[in-house]
């Protein structure tokens, strides 16, 4: 049986707190009370503690006109002047090894900084979680398109020592149902997994058609968190 702390599972309790720390730290703003990610590249914040000092720090990096966003695995209050517009309950999964399965019947493309508008625009229409001007830059992204247009794509986010989030999974609304997603998301997990780090993703934990097909490619419940949204007040 592994060992979660051997493993560094422990990270996921506060993901976005370890990856603003370590391999997100050179595009993170704030100070060591709090911290957030380049707004260029994200949504994500997260408090040292909650005392009041980290608490008020947090609160000073919500855009005046916008989000920030916080995962937890614990209760966490409100920083001063800031309300939650949005919370969710969300699963971990982690994937240790891929379930048996055979190789998609399409191509399958790198995606590059040339195809950062249309990974936008497709980000923007199918809205596969938090994605901004720069999200792609976070990891590596493949694709799938056809007569030249991108139609589905995947990639990573989130980032600690050993462990690589699979985000920004999404397919064009007319071309689903054709295993796209599937397919990209068993990729990604396994240039992962070649790089000896361990794949895990977040999925609302009412979305039973995602969880199931994350399931059949080998990932498991690792646990639960909250995803909050947070607004000025």
């Amino acid at each position: 049986m592994f060992s979660a702390e051997r493993m560094g599972y422990e990270q996921l309790d506060r993901p976005v707190w370890n990856a603003l720390t370590t391999r997100w730290a050179a595009i993170a703003e704030g100070d060591p009370r709090a911290w957030r990610i380049d707004r260029d590249y994200g949504v994500f914040g997260a408090a040292a503690d909650r005392s009041p000092e980290s608490l008020a720090a947090l609160a000073a990096l919500v855009p005046e006109q916008g989000e920030l966003w916080m995962v937890e695995r614990e209760d966490w209050p409100a920083p001063p002047d800031t309300r939650f517009a949005r919370q969710a309950r969300c699963v971990q999964m982690i994937c240790e090894k891929l379930a048996p399965g055979k190789g998609p019947a399409f191509g399958i493309v790198d995606l590059g900084e040339d195809d950062a508008p249309a990974m936008y625009d497709l980000a923007m229409l199918t809205q596969p979680g938090p994605y901004a001007a720069h999200t792609n830059r976070l990891g590596d992204f493949i694709g799938v398109k056809q007569d030249g247009a991108l139609i589905a794509m995947a990639g990573e986010r989130m980032k600690m020592p050993g462990l690589s989030e699979v985000s920004g999974v999404c397919t064009h609304p007319d071309h689903r149902g054709r295993g796209y997603a599937g397919a990209l998301m068993r990729v990604v997990a396994e240039r992962m997994l070649a790089r000896d780090e361990t794949p895990w993703l977040h999925a609302y934990a009412s979305n039973a058609g995602a969880i199931a097909l994350y399931k059949s490619l080998g990932f498991c419940l690792h646990g639960t968190v909250t995803a909050s949204i947070l607004v000025r007040a």
